[in-house]
This record gives C-alpha cells, structure tokens and sequence, in this order.
C-alpha cells in the first residue's frame, strides 16, 4: 500500500505541532510492513525535516531568498505534487494542511484528512473574515474519505459544527517523543523557582488572563519567576502588562527553544501551567509528563482527556482559579511528588507507535 503526503505543513510551518505529528506518523509508519510512505518535498523551511533523515529536499532556504512562504508554494511544492498525482502511483492521499489545490487532480483516489481543532469556527471573533480556512476545511472534510480526528472532545466539535455521521470521524490521539535532558544549550543559567509556559501566546492561548492571574504571587515570592518557551519575542501589548503588574524582571524568554532545552525546561520548573481557553490535543501536557513536571490545566476542550487525573485543573476565565491552582502545586512538595508520578502513567496511553498502527488500521479499511 502506497501512501502520498503533501508538502504543505513542512513548508508552512518551520516549528509547530502539526508537522512535528507528520514526521512522527510518517517515521513510525516506515517501521510497519506493507507500508510505503511518500513525501514529495521540494522546499522546506521546517525544522523537523531537516534535522531528521526521513526525506531529502532540493533545498532549505533562508526566507529571505524569496518574497514569501506562498511565492515556494506555488512555483515548487504544488507543481510538484500535481506530477506526482497526475504519475498516479500511490493508492491513498493523506494532505497535511487544509488546501484543496489538489482536488482536481485525485482522479477518485481515496484521500484521509486530519483535523487538528475547531479554533477558527469556534472562535471565529480572533480570526480575519477573509481567512480561507474555514471553507477550505470544510470543503476537505467534506469530500475526504475519512477523518482523523486528534481528540474525543475535536471529534465532538466536528460533529457539532458539521452535522457529520459520527462514523466517518475516527479519534487518533497524539504522541511525544520529548525526554528529559539534564543539559541547557548555551549554559544559560536558570532561576531556583519559576512557572513554564510553552508555546504561542495570542488569543484563545489566554496569557493575558494567566499573566493577571499569577502577578499577585510574585509580589509573596521574591524568588519565583515566570519562563516563556517559544513563541516568539514579547509584544508591545505583552510587554506593557507585565510592566502594569510589575513582573517584568521576573518573567523569561527563551524565543526558540530546541528539544532538548525544552526538555531541560520542563524538568526544572515549579509547575507547567497551560491556559489555554481550546486545544485540539495539547502535546505539551505530554511533554511535561514525559520530563517530570507536575502540571496545572485548563478544564476546557481536550485537555482534561490529555491530562485525565494527573493535573490540577482550573477554570481559565477565572483568575482567582487560575492562582489557586497554581499555588497549590507550586508550595505542596508531596503534591507535586504525586503529579509526577500520575503524569508519567498518564503518557502510557499515548505512543507514536499506537498512533501509527491504529492510522495504518485506517488506511488499510479504506482500500
């Protein structure tokens, strides 16, 4: 059975979830019998890809090369798909991102989507109205053989916003391969206490709110301080806020952070909070119980199913919720203990190796 991939999240993203789960999926699918993976890549800023030996593209350029990621879209990575579209020689089509470029040339082989979350319909306030998404997605969903839904609770919005029949839609949970990793890149020195915080930090990941709601612990603990992960150098806006609530020199950023710094991160901090107000899955809550770190959740979306009963959950509108939880891990060392330990049962149930058999299953119902 041949399987084709696309280019598209590997030249959308060059850090990001989604194409850390391709390259995941596609790696832990090779490992499988009767299984050929494809991935026609021509152009691709991504990370993953280029540190990993699953494919070799013609070229990693430096953004600056070319006016934009759209302009090597078009004139490489597309063309070169439609070749091998039009060459015929693979059975089904799994797209990694929401394009329908290439509906016209599937020529009624059967193609599997991937929903990650409902955010833009959801949420449709934080998102422009000339954003292409959610007609794209549901137009994909629509015509796709089969959908992979990452969790129970996306499965749920789907239906809800799609009216689907149930049985199209199969949940395929997600995985990490995060472990701990006792070195930090560049021997930056860390605080004795601080919070992580991992990821963007716009919108409906609600760090306003988490910012609000932790100041106030800063002011009791001289020696607390608030770590940043990724997600880029501090807005104006941000950087305002924090000077509103006087914890600017308590709060760190590290803009990009590699696996194994992350990694480092994770098993050094207080607590892992995540205050999101919706994820599809949340990769991160695996992380953190993959490197030890007792962790503190939002109630809402998929992350109590992520989480089951090895987090403390908060209400992330509230932020007196938010604050307790946070405190109660952060000064109760036999809490934390246990978290630890919840945590590193509670990742049992999510393998890269489970994620993969059961895509294979769904392939293999398919032809």
């Amino acid at each position: 059975m041949k399987i084709l991939y696309d280019h598209q999240i590997f030249a959308i993203q060059e850090y990001g979830g989604v194409s850390r789960y391709f390259l995941e999926l596609i790696i832990h699918l090779k490992k499988l019998a009767g299984l050929d993976c494809i991935l026609p890549l021509k152009f691709s800023n991504n990370f993953f890809i280029r540190n990993s030996n699953l494919v070799k593209t013609e070229a990693f350029l430096p953004r600056w090369c070319f006016p934009g990621k759209s302009f090597l879209t078009h004139t490489i990575n597309i063309p070169n798909m439609l070749s091998h579209f039009k060459k015929g020689d693979y059975d089904l089509f799994h797209p990694t991102y929401y394009s329908p470029y290439f509906l016209k040339a599937l020529d009624r082989k059967p193609f599997v989507l991937t929903i990650y979350d409902m955010i833009h319909e959801r949420y449709s306030s934080f998102f422009s109205r000339t954003d292409s998404m959610v007609a794209n997605k549901k137009l994909l969903a629509q015509k796709a053989t089969k959908i992979i839904a990452i969790s129970e609770s996306t499965k749920k919005d789907i239906i809800d916003f799609y009216k689907f029949n149930p049985q199209k839609i199969e949940v395929i949970h997600l995985a990490t391969s995060l472990r701990p990793h006792n070195d930090l890149t560049g021997q930056k020195k860390l605080p004795q206490r601080y919070i992580l915080f991992v990821g963007l930090r716009h919108l409906y990941k609600n760090f306003e709110m988490f910012l609000k709601a932790i100041g106030p612990i800063f002011k009791e603990d001289q020696i607390l301080h608030l770590i940043c992960a990724g997600g880029g150098g501090f807005s104006k806006k941000e950087n305002a806020l924090m000077d509103e609530l006087g914890i600017k020199d308590k709060v760190i950023s590290f803009m990009k952070a590699a696996d194994t710094d992350l990694a480092h991160l994770y098993q050094n901090a207080a607590v892992f909070v995540f205050p999101s107000l919706y994820e599809g899955f949340g990769i991160p809550v695996l992380e953190a119980f993959a490197c030890g770190c007792p962790t503190a959740l939002s109630d809402s979306s998929s992350l109590p199913e992520v989480g089951g009963s090895a987090a403390i959950y908060f209400n992330p509108h509230d932020p007196v919720s938010i604050r307790n939880a946070v405190e109660k891990i952060i000064y109760d060392e036999a809490l934390r203990s246990q978290l630890r330990l919840k945590g590193y049962e509670q990742l049992k149930k999510f393998s890269w190796e489970a994620t993969a058999c059961k895509t294979r299953d769904l392939y293999w119902g398919i032809l």
